[in-house]
């Protein structure tokens, strides 16, 4: 048996896929359905600061956390409890063979590669949004997960529980209105401060930042991971790396997944992505995300998802289409419409419990497939803010057009021993 020195060194030198491939997920080992002898999952968080502090006690019993710090590990531990197992390397945490679910709650550079390593470790995954911080991490992501069989969730509820920002209901009943077509097609959303896209939004990054002493309870090199080395300061870390392209996409990375995956659900969109992309925004600066104006999205069949940052236009509706709309607080143009959906078929139905997933080998409402895509939304905006330009987009290939400044940022580099 090799000593913990040599397991370390070990994990450190091989591929992420390499060191975990050959752990059996336990659903394997019990077959479909399979759950612990309790009946009752087991869960670990990889990241514990406030995000990861919060989802204690979401689905599973929780046997194991992880983080880099070691000030939220041991706050973490001390909520957690005895019997609680910590670790400071997300690769060893995922060698432990009693864990059904792998929550990351890391910031989104790492999220694509934990993805990743936890189905290549035969786990199910609970992941914090956006989905991954590139389109390329992406597709990895869903390659991964379909290789190893695992069950993903991607942790924003909006389309298919809790009010939608903004509209005061669930988004049932205007799926029930959009999949009926009692706005005619294709349909325009606007997503503004007027119907709920305000939080966060202006978001930014600081462009002065001086190196500072890295704090004795952190380790920055590893917090790093696959992103480019920069000195460390305190805004990049620790919630305000939001503010940063290396790590996130502002409020942008931030709250869009929130707004548009819903856009996305109630347009039918889960498959494809736009063909374009229109930017009004001011020059960005290469490290620290800044404000912008205007984001429009055009798919092919003419559906466009609007986010209208700076509330240019108070009076849009939050849908519309040729034959009516459908404004904040659900009022509309369209006669009777409290009869009209309750008349109306329900949507068809979905898996909005996780353990329910996992239990039954099925997918989540929100998936890796489904999730990819509406992060792609987000990446798109990303790619195009930065770039400063329009951008024409192939859903199919999920490559840009005629671009390969923009293609470039699809597959990012990663720093040193970390590869997807």
């Amino acid at each position: 048996m090799t000593d913990r020195r040599t397991r370390r060194d070990f994990i450190k030198k091989s591929s992420i896929a390499a060191g975990l491939f050959s752990i059996v997920p336990r659903h394997v080992l019990g077959g479909v359905g399979f759950t612990a002898p309790s009946d009752k999952l087991t869960k670990a968080i990889i990241g514990v600061g406030s995000m990861g502090m919060g989802h204690f006690n979401y689905e599973g019993e929780l046997v194991a956390i992880c983080d880099v710090d070691k000030n939220h590990l041991e706050k973490a531990a001390e909520k957690a409890g005895a019997g609680v197992k910590t670790f400071s390397d997300f690769r060893e945490l995922l060698q432990e063979p009693g864990i059904d679910v792998v929550h990351i709650a890391t910031p989104p550079h790492w999220h694509g590669l934990i993805s990743v390593a936890a189905a290549e470790a035969g786990k199910d995954i609970w992941c914090e949004k956006p989905m991954t911080r590139t389109i390329g991490e992406g597709l990895a992501v869903q390659k991964a997960v379909e290789r190893a069989g695992s069950m993903f969730r991607l942790n924003t509820w909006f389309r298919f529980t809790s009010n939608l920002y903004g509209m005061g209901v669930p988004v049932k009943p205007i799926k029930k209105l959009v999949e009926n077509r009692v706005f005619g097609w294709p349909l325009k959303i606007t997503l503004s401060a007027t119907t709920g896209f305000n939080w966060k939004f202006y978001w930014s990054g600081r462009t002065d930042l001086e190196p500072y002493p890295v704090p004795a309870e952190l380790d920055y090199d590893m917090w790093l991971g696959p992103a480019p080395f920069k000195p460390y300061n305190p805004d990049r870390v620790h919630i305000k790396f939001r503010g940063y392209w290396d790590y996130d996409g502002g409020g942008l990375g931030d709250m869009g997944q929130h707004y548009m995956d819903p856009a996305q659900y109630l347009l039918e969109k889960d498959h494809t992505s736009p063909v374009s992309i229109q930017v009004d925004a001011p020059q960005q600066h290469p490290d620290a995300v800044g404000t912008w104006r205007r984001l429009e999205y055009t798919y092919a069949d003419g559906c466009k998802i609007v986010l209208d940052g700076a509330n240019q236009d108070k009076n849009a509706a939050f849908i519309e289409g040729p034959q009516g709309k459908l404004y904040k607080g659900m009022r509309s143009d369209v006669d009777n419409l409290d009869s009209l959906i309750a008349s109306l078929p329900d949507p068809e139905p979905q898996i909005t419990t996780f353990s329910e997933s996992v239990k039954r080998r099925e997918k989540f409402a929100l998936n890796e497939m489904n999730g990819h895509r509406s992060c792609t939304l987000i990446n798109l905006g990303v790619t195009a803010l930065r770039l400063g330009r329009n951008l024409t987009f192939d859903p199919d290939t999920q490559r840009f057009e005629a671009d390969e400044a923009a293609n470039r940022m699809i597959h990012q580099p990663m720093r040193g021993e970390w590869n997807i």
